[in-house]
């Protein structure tokens, strides 16, 4: 079963999200066992809704074993550092996938 790895998170002031974005992508790139990543800023600014989170990052993983290999990877575990430092407040949920609504097939 897929397994997802979803982070919350704003960051600290001054913090170039620029930077923290291409590191986690080039991270990404780098380990075979994250088969997704993506990420979002929101727009809407609902802070009610929000909370004060700012931008979501998802990786995904075909399974549990993929997601702790990756969490316990010397990459992984250099970059958290860093990420975490620039990080005010943050959420982390790893879960099994399920999918409700598949994609429409392509032809």
């Amino acid at each position: 079963m897929e397994f997802k790895h979803l982070c919350l998170v704003r960051f600290k002031e001054g913090v170039v999200v620029d930077d923290i974005i291409q590191e986690l992508t080039k991270l990404a790139a780098e380990l075979d066992m994250i088969k997704f990543f993506g990420w979002g800023k929101d727009v809407l600014n609902q802070e009610a809704l929000t909370q004060g989170f700012t931008h979501v990052f998802s990786m995904c993983f075909d399974s549990a074993e993929g997601l702790a290999a990756c969490m316990g990877h010397e990459k992984h575990s250099a970059f958290a550092a860093t990420f975490m430092a620039a990080l005010d407040k943050v959420v982390v949920m790893d879960f099994p996938f399920v999918v409700a609504k598949p994609a429409p097939a392509t032809a």
